[in-house]
């Protein structure tokens, strides 16, 4: 069988392991490849991370493994892959460097250089150390010719070909300074935005909620600023996301809510606040917990100008027929396979190395 099949294939079973544990109440199901053997280690394992990282609360780890149990089945994966010619693919060694914002953050480049036959060598945050290194033992169950091509380091990064590597605009600079020479890709800070015209019905207001506080807003496909037209009125807003209200019950979201409320009002900022949540104007993009930055706008044209220039610095534009290539509202954690962070695509960069 072609090697791009085998590892499709232990990727399905893969995707159809994860389906058991989509809801925050994991469901063993019969008929799974490898159960017995891994079903009960993978909930110690979800246990292990939400002890070790206080934002990965079982809700988010739940909502991550049902968005991979999606993506990996084989009609998704093929369609992906079906773009690209996979016939010629030397086998090299790429160097994987993962961000831990959010569970499972570096999946994506993980499974890109082993569905093309690459092996790779990984280095994880310690935000997010428990739940790979357990997953590639099931991949290496499920398919054996895995074996020997995933591995994990702590240490300096020696014997590659080529990295991909997810950082800070600070990190960014020590890759560039150690990996320059090699083919790479580097990923700096990025956030979303969303454009509002004051003509949002509730639902799509509320779907907004979902971009603005899944994972508590630390991906970079979070929302962390909205343009409105100037004279908005936020009490729709605020009126939609009260839904989202009870997570300030969450410790380190309650902490960092009231911190930086402390912040601004002794730094006398205005903003306005409903308890959960605090918006404040601001050019930049990057807010902190519990804040959303807001921006107005007269001209959507103008503002189509300022999002292109700015565009290195985003990386969903979320808005309902405003621009191309635009998320829809609720959709910024859900991913297809093809949407690359930064707009890099991975699978042309594996197949070039």
């Amino acid at each position: 069988m072609h090697v791009l099949q085998k590892n499709i294939d232990a990727f399905v079973k893969l995707g159809a392991f994860l389906e058991q544990f989509c809801d925050t109440t994991p469901v063993r199901k019969e008929g799974i490849a490898n159960n017995d053997m891994f079903y009960d280690g993978f909930l110690h394992q979800l246990k292990l991370a939400e002890e070790h990282n206080g934002w990965f609360i079982r809700e988010n780890l739940s909502f991550a493994m049902k968005q991979w149990s999606l993506a990996l089945t084989r009609e998704h994966l093929l369609e992906w892959l079906s773009g690209y010619d996979t016939r010629h693919i030397t086998p090299k060694r790429v160097a994987v460097i993962m961000a831990g914002n959010i569970p499972l953050v570096g999946f994506h480049d993980f499974l890109a250089v082993l569905l093309l036959g690459h092996s790779v060598v990984v280095k994880q945050s310690s935000n997010d150390r428990h739940l790979l290194p357990y997953l590639s033992k099931y991949l290496e169950y499920a398919e054996p010719t895995l074996k020997g091509r995933i591995s994990f380091t702590e240490d300096k990064l020696e014997n590659f070909d080529a990295v991909i590597a997810t950082g800070s605009d600070n990190t960014a600079r020590y890759f560039e300074y150690y990996f320059g020479k090699k083919p790479n890709i580097i990923r700096r800070n990025r956030n979303s935005v969303a454009v509002l015209t004051g003509k949002e019905t509730p639902e799509e207001l509320k779907a907004l909620g979902e971009d603005i506080f899944r994972y508590f807003g630390l991906g970079c496909r979070n929302v962390s600023k909205i343009f409105v037209p100037e004279q908005y009125n936020f009490d729709q807003f605020f009126k939609a996301i009260y839904a989202y209200r009870d997570i300030i019950e969450i410790p380190k979201y309650a902490n960092n809510y009231d911190y930086n409320k402390a912040v601004y009002l002794m730094s006398l900022f205005e903003m306005l606040e409903n308890g959960f949540l605090m918006l404040k104007e601001d050019e930049g993009y990057a807010s902190p917990i519990a804040t959303l930055f807001y921006e107005t706008y007269e001209n959507g044209q103008e503002l189509k100008k300022k999002l292109e220039v700015d565009s290195e610095k985003i990386q969903c534009v979320v808005s309902n027929g405003f621009i191309t290539g635009e998320t829809g509202f609720g959709n910024t954690q859900k991913p297809a396979l093809s949407d690359y962070a930064d707009g890099v695509d991975t699978i042309e960069f594996l197949l070039r190395i």
